[in-house]
């Protein structure tokens, strides 16, 4: 038997032969890929190109000289010691932190729960009209909501302080109040986005195998031990994949809400990362520490996501 007969093809050969086999995948799916290509075009255009920006975090950008021509700061680290060794350093993280926490606590089972009610109501017309209603906040803009905050919570105008007065009591400065402006905060983003959230567990609900049910049903299971032996486990992996993106997010505490809300004499609970970039880094024109900043950002979510990831697949399924 020939020697050469064993011997290695050559690579150039074989990476060829993989591209011809990727190529006749390509166009047997085209379709499909032809589908998936302004996705693919989004993402390239907002997602990686804008990563090239990323430098002047490095540098002292001049909005006249350009990224290439702006130099570089010295030393390199330059806008994040700027940012570490800011007096509100702390503050900044821990309220950024404390939001987000309480926005990932309070705001992941409201959805579920819905989704769930939704699920066992079985009068076709009232769950309609109630899951309308319920999503509709989701298209009002923070200052809308804000506006209707104010009319409810205002201290001198609001309904509730009408009513606390009525009552003989002294009125409450919900919208300006350290104590309260964190709970209304959480409050009015769960009910801005409960609904919403619903319909993708809804959706997932719907993917649960319907004999599970039958079967449930035969065994004489009642509607809470369904919900919690079929239910639950059925959209389990479903909780842990948006779990997981949350957390990938968990520094973005909502610059929009704040920023709309928020005021001076709430600074103390509510001034987060975002919104002191914006005043400190964006009105001043110092894109380089906005830009170094959102990198510190990033790359904490990365880790956050890698970490809960790996959590995942010890209980289950990860995204990867």
């Amino acid at each position: 038997m020939h020697a050469g007969m064993f011997a290695k093809r050559p690579a150039s050969r074989t990476a060829s032969a993989r591209g011809a086999v990727l190529a006749k995948r390509i166009w047997k799916n085209r379709a499909y890929f032809l589908m998936l290509t302004p996705g693919i075009v989004y993402f390239l255009v907002y997602k990686y190109v804008p990563m090239y920006g990323a430098i002047i975090a490095f540098k002292d950008y001049d909005l006249l000289a350009g990224i290439l021509r702006s130099p570089w700061a010295e030393p390199w680290y330059k806008h994040f010691q700027f940012f570490y060794e800011s007096p509100y350093f702390t503050q900044l993280l821990t309220n950024t932190f404390l939001i987000s926490f309480y926005r990932l606590v309070f705001g992941m089972a409201p959805p579920i729960i819905l989704a769930i009610l939704f699920n066992e109501c079985r009068v076709r017309w009232f769950r309609s009209t109630i899951q309308t209603l319920s999503y509709m906040p989701h298209f009002l803009s923070w200052v809308i909501i804000y506006g209707i905050l104010l009319a409810f919570l205002s201290q001198s105008t609001g309904l509730v302080n009408r009513w606390l007065a009525a009552l003989g009591l002294d009125p409450v400065p919900f919208l300006t109040s350290t104590e309260w402006f964190r709970s209304i905060l959480i409050g009015s983003d769960i009910w801005q986005g409960t609904g919403w959230g619903a319909i993708i567990y809804l959706a997932a609900i719907a993917g649960v195998d319907g004999t599970l049910y039958e079967a449930a049903r035969v065994d004489g299971a009642s509607r809470l031990r369904m919900i919690r032996h079929i239910t639950l486990p059925g959209i389990r992996n479903v909780i842990i994949l948006l779990l997981i993106l949350r957390l990938g997010h968990i520094l973005d505490a909502g610059f929009d809400q704040i920023y709309i809300m928020y005021n001076v004499q709430v600074y103390e609970v509510a001034d987060i990362i975002d919104t002191w970039v914006f005043r400190t880094g964006l009105e001043r024109m110092n894109f380089s520490l906005a830009a170094a900043v959102g990198l510190f950002k990033s790359v904490i979510g990365f880790v956050l996501v890698l970490g809960a990831n790996r959590l995942a697949k010890q209980w289950g399924e990860g995204i990867w």
